[in-house]
């Protein structure tokens, strides 16, 4: 879809996910004839803080001239922007044959895959959906040993990739950014996803030379693959 703001974009899968099964074709994203078959698209938004239906209004530090947008999904704020891919699944679980809680592991996997396909070792934190890079080695292949502290839970490690969803009547909208080469300097502003301190990385920061449509095409490709029925 290339870079196009945000609000228009939320509408558009807004409008997809109630027109579903009414044969109403959508606009935006190369739509099947009957408007029902599921669907991935992949955009990158202008700068643009987005706000989950569980946001604080004090997570969001200094927003300066970046639009904050008020969204529909779960979580806290976050940052959109050039440089990021941005993926949103257009899924009927039900149809899938799967529950929102494996939906969201098999999202975090298609990421963890994109970034071994770049050899970068991802890592999941409980409680803490999205997927996080060691910043001192972010090509160990070690896991993640002994338990995190509460009060430093993301103490060495850095988030690469956000989740955000919504399901209204079985169906998915919204969905899960990759940092690839971008302005990180947005994330200042805010507490990411709610936690204050939280370090924010990209391919780029930690040493992948990756470009924008190669990152997109190896994550459009693992999230095809692993939200299959």
């Amino acid at each position: 879809m290339g870079r196009v703001d945000y609000l228009p974009t939320w509408h558009a899968m807004q409008a997809f996910t109630a027109a579903r099964g009414r044969g109403v074709v959508n606009e935006i994203g190369s739509p099947p004839t009957d408007g029902a078959a599921d669907q991935l698209w992949i955009c990158e938004h202008w700068p643009v803080y987005t706000q989950g239906l569980a946001g604080k209004p004090d997570h969001v530090l200094n927003p300066g001239d970046i639009p904050v947008v008020q969204t529909d999904r779960g979580g806290q704020v976050t940052y959109h922007g050039p440089g990021q891919v941005v993926a949103y699944p257009l899924i009927d679980l039900k149809r899938a044959g799967y529950y929102v809680k494996e939906y969201v592991y098999r999202i975090e996997e298609s990421v963890v895959r994109t970034l071994a396909h770049f050899g970068v070792t991802g890592h999941r934190v409980a409680g803490s959906p999205g997927i996080y890079v060691r910043l001192d080695d972010p090509f160990s292949h070690a896991a993640l040993t002994g338990p995190r502290s509460a009060a430093e839970p993301f103490r060495g490690l850095g988030k690469i990739a956000a989740l955000g969803i919504k399901v209204s009547r079985h169906c998915t909208y919204h969905g899960v950014v990759l940092n690839v080469a971008m302005d990180l300097e947005p994330f200042s502003r805010i507490n990411p996803c709610g936690y204050a301190g939280l370090q924010t990385t990209d391919l780029s920061t930690i040493g992948v030379s990756a470009s924008w449509q190669d990152a997109a095409s190896v994550l459009g490709q693992k999230l095809g693959a692993y939200l299959a029925p």
